[in-house]
């Protein structure tokens, strides 16, 4: 009467009827529903992410740039003391030699003056004995003596 496949047709309608009955699918197509919420507010937070970090990805990049303008100011700032303080340091070193060299003219100077006294002091010593030896060869007595005396004084006077 029946063969089998029409008893395996009746059993797939029964078994389809029977998932209609239990409403499988529209709590299949409730969860699908449900999991593509999900997903779809997994997809809007990512991006949600996405932009927050490419802001905070620009905001380092500008303080970066800053830091690094920063830097290079500092930098030439830097080159420009270090300028000042070496042309300071050469006008010091200048002016140092500068007193060294006239203190040195000057101690030159005090030798030289103090050689020229002691120059003609000796000459005036020289001269002196040389005048008493001629006077003494030449004048004789008292008279002699106070001439000599007399004499040595002038010669020191003049000389000195």
């Amino acid at each position: 009467m029946f063969d089998a496949p029409f008893w395996a047709l009746v059993s797939l309608i029964l078994f389809f009827a029977l998932l209609i009955y239990m409403k499988v699918p529209g709590t299949l197509a409730g969860s699908l529903d449900k999991r593509a919420d999900a997903i779809r507010k997994e997809l809007d937070e990512a991006k949600r992410l996405r932009v927050e970090a490419e802001s905070l990805l620009a905001e380092y990049q500008r303080k970066a740039r800053e830091a690094a303008a920063e830097a290079g100011q500092i930098i030439d700032q830097a080159k420009r003391e270090a300028e000042a303080l070496g042309i300071e340091a050469k006008k010091r070193m200048e002016d140092y030699v500068a007193g060294r060299t006239r203190m040195a003219e000057q101690k030159i100077a005090q030798a030289e003056t103090q050689a020229i006294q002691e120059v003609r002091a000796l000459s005036a010593d020289v001269a002196i004995a040389a005048a008493e030896k001629i006077l003494a060869a030449k004048v004789k007595g008292e008279a002699a003596d106070a001439l000599i005396a007399k004499s040595i004084a002038d010669v020191r006077g003049k000389l000195n």
